[in-house]
């Protein structure tokens, strides 16, 4: 599904951020669609096992991954020199939303894309039968329930909010049940 959003990277590396095992690290290489892929997390863990499921998995083009052991709202990138985020499942976790897409901002090159997914407050799937106006106090009683993990969930419109407020455009979104892939632009 990520793919769909993605577009080829034109001679710029495309960032797995978050990238846990590698799942979608092994599907951007498998894909042969981009020149470099860079798999991307915090945890060092992570990547350890991203680095064993892309040997044993088999996947191609290993010659073009490259490990990074980075922070989100501190990308080691040049600004501007990124074709394309992918986020999956991950936005939820990190401390400083504000400024991991601030970031993201920074190292996409004009007209680069980031496609993130994450999850939704518990009423969104309501969102559709009733309107964000009328699911909008339900929303805000979610969040503030005591069952609340550590977890974000997110209202759609927190998350256009998010992207235009870094300076990102274009925002567009697949929504299924409580689960939403998004993507936004970087303006040429």
């Amino acid at each position: 599904m990520a793919m769909d959003f993605m577009a080829p990277a034109e001679g710029h590396p495309i960032v797995d951020m978050s990238c846990g095992s590698g799942l979608f690290t092994r599907e951007f290489l498998d894909s042969g669609k981009y020149p470099q892929v860079v798999a991307a997390d915090f945890s060092e863990n992570m990547l350890r096992q991203t680095d064993q499921f892309l040997r044993e998995k088999g996947t191609r083009g290993l010659d073009r991954v490259a490990l990074v052991r980075a922070d989100v709202a501190r990308m080691p990138f040049e600004t501007g020199s990124v074709r394309a985020v992918h986020a999956g499942a991950a936005i939820h976790c990190w401390p400083n939303p504000l400024a991991a897409l601030g970031e993201i901002s920074r190292v996409l090159a004009p007209g680069g894309v980031l496609v993130a997914s994450t999850f939704m407050v518990p009423t969104a799937p309501l969102e559709d039968f009733l309107g964000e106006d009328l699911v909008r106090p339900l929303a805000a009683l979610a969040k503030n329930s005591p069952e609340q993990s550590s977890y974000r969930w997110w209202e759609e419109r927190e998350l256009r909010q998010i992207c235009e407020a870094v300076g990102l455009t274009g925002f567009r979104r697949n929504r299924s049940n409580r689960f939403i892939m998004f993507s936004a632009t970087k303006p040429e």
